[in-house]
């Protein structure tokens, strides 16, 4: 789920990159571009155990790869396409924040500790009514300033609820509203590690070590001797998330 605490006027070029870590947890790397008169936040849902603690997710920070995504793509022969625009609580405790680079972060564990967020960046209750597949999921948010703005990549770590699993988070609110499709400006990334089903992405020619230059600087999230898949989303598709099983 791609969505925003308040109103945004664009939000294209959106890559997500995912792989399975140790102990059933989640790598997840996400980057946009944001169009936005104000600041708000960016709410990304993630399906770990229930009742998870304050401090399950790692936040890892980039800012010094940007070039994170632009290196991954540079594995894939065909260039990519045109762009197109894409469109009872615990103790209220406040949640803590994290800096990660050039954005502020939190872990939200539940829709009820959204309460223990600043205001300005939760979402309407009533949304929240129409995402009942949410309802045991936690949340990673990110707060940005306002303006237009490419920014680096934002990675974490989270504990799965089903390790045979790779989460995506491509639901779209832009609005404050859920609409049943929406427009896709994606481009998601993942590495095999458990058996993932991924026959139908576009699989690189060589291991990501032969052509992410700084894979180094990835800090473990990309396994430098396997290959990476791509999965190309860009058009009008029903508005959900994506999940690759083992």
């Amino acid at each position: 789920m791609c969505c925003f605490s308040g109103p945004v006027k664009e939000v294209a070029d959106t890559s997500i990159f995912a792989r399975a870590s140790s102990g059933g947890r989640q790598f997840l790397v996400y980057s946009m571009r944001v169009d936005a008169d104000e600041a708000m936040a960016m709410i990304l849902p993630i399906p770990v155990p229930v009742s998870a603690a304050d401090d399950a997710v790692r936040f890892i920070n980039l800012e010094e790869y940007p070039e994170f995504f632009e290196e991954m793509r540079s594995g894939y022969p065909v260039p990519p396409l045109t762009r197109a625009q894409g469109f009872a609580a615990r103790a209220a405790l406040v949640l803590a924040v994290v800096e990660v680079g050039s954005f502020v972060a939190s872990f939200v564990p539940s829709i009820a500790d959204f309460s223990r967020l600043d205001e300005r960046f939760r979402l309407p209750a009533e949304v929240w009514d129409d995402l009942p597949m949410y309802r045991d999921f936690g949340f990673a948010v990110f707060q940005f300033k306002e303006g237009n703005q490419k920014v680096h990549p934002m990675a974490f770590e989270f504990p799965r609820a089903d390790p045979r699993q790779l989460f995506f988070p491509t639901v779209h609110i832009h609005d404050g509203i859920v609409h049943p499709a929406a427009d896709f400006d994606h481009a998601l990334f993942c590495q095999r590690s458990g058996g993932e089903e991924v026959t139908a992405w576009e699989e690189t020619a060589e291991p990501a070590e032969s052509f992410m230059k700084n894979v180094g600087q990835a800090q473990g999230i990309v396994d430098p001797a396997e290959r990476c898949y791509r999965k190309t989303l860009r058009g009008v598709f029903r508005n959900k998330d994506v999940v690759v099983s083992a």
